[in-house]
């Protein structure tokens, strides 16, 4: 098959620049180059696909329908057409290099020892490492954008393959100055009394927690917080009046040092399991494989 008309990467380029940026000036800095040159290629982008792709609203410019489709292909195209070209650089000086993603949480709490170890045992491969929300995450890896996930929820495509790393588990924690923290338990029919701080909607751990609370005949908890960053919801627990439900490998130091307080739910049980996870076309992977075997020795972070 011959292809015809395929649009140039310039002109994804500036559909990118000029969405992101939210303007020809702006984008016109990003790329170093003239607004006359960024209004041609955005012109060239619509002719081939022919429909307008942007359209200006309150100043800033907008994608139409057609243009959040092209968008998406030309942001997932730059992306794997960036990682190819590193790749075949590393490839050129003799190196491979393991494209890793892993969620917020996991970067935290597992990776700094998972890739000390990493490069003391495999000093021949390179990591290049991102944290990613765990939708972005199984997205990346279809596309082919990343090597290989460390994740909290087990993705959900047929083009990927998922191996189970840890059982984990959603523990109930308070700050010293809760008002329970002196105890040990709280009845189950007693959770809608408690004020929480909790993970975006979205997150492993808060989708986790929606689905047993649902199969539990739970209703919505009160939440006055939400956070993006585990890490950065332990501090907030510290001076606070509030409750979170939180993996066990994030908060287990902090309960065993006394800095957080556990409170066990009688008759309810959150499994929380993290999974290691790669494209099928990917399984023959010497980095992936070698990454794999240190992460089989490392059970917890504490």
């Amino acid at each position: 098959m011959e292809y015809k008309n395929l649009p140039d990467l310039r002109g994804w380029s500036a559909l990118k620049a000029v969405i992101e940026r939210g303007s020809l000036s702006a984008a016109t800095a990003a790329l170093n180059v003239g607004q006359p040159a960024v209004t041609k290629r955005l012109r060239a982008l619509e002719a081939c696909y022919g429909l307008p792709l942007v359209e200006r609203v309150g100043g800033r410019m907008r994608l139409t329908k057609a243009g959040e489709k092209v968008y998406l292909l030309a942001v997932q195209t730059l992306d794997r057409q960036l990682a190819l070209r590193q790749e075949l650089q590393n490839l050129a000086r003799g190196q491979s290099t393991l494209r890793l993603e892993s969620t917020i949480a996991i970067g935290e709490h597992f990776l700094p020892q998972l890739l000390l170890r990493f490069a003391e045992r495999f000093d021949q491969y390179k990591i290049e490492n991102r944290l990613v929300y765990s939708r972005q995450m199984q997205s990346n890896l279809a596309n082919r954008v990343s090597d290989l996930a460390l994740m909290e929820r087990a993705p959900d495509h047929p083009d990927l393959l998922v191996q189970k790393w840890i059982d984990d588990e959603l523990w109930l924690v308070c700050g010293p100055g809760h008002p329970l923290a002196n105890a040990e338990s709280v009845p189950i029919d007693r959770l809608g009394d408690l004020t929480y701080v909790l993970r975006e909607k979205g997150s492993s751990p808060r989708t986790d927690l929606e689905e047993s609370l649902a199969r539990a005949g739970i209703g919505e908890l009160d939440v006055v917080l939400e956070v993006g960053s585990t890490d950065t919801l332990v501090e907030v627990l510290l001076p606070g009046q509030h409750a979170s439900f939180l993996p066990r490998f994030a908060v287990a130091r902090a309960v065993t040092e006394g800095k957080l307080h556990r409170l066990h739910v009688p008759g309810f049980h959150i499994l929380h399991t993290l999974w290691i996870a790669r494209h099928r076309d990917n399984i023959d992977n010497p980095a992936a494989d070698a990454f794999i075997s240190v992460i089989r020795d490392v059970k917890s972070p504490i």
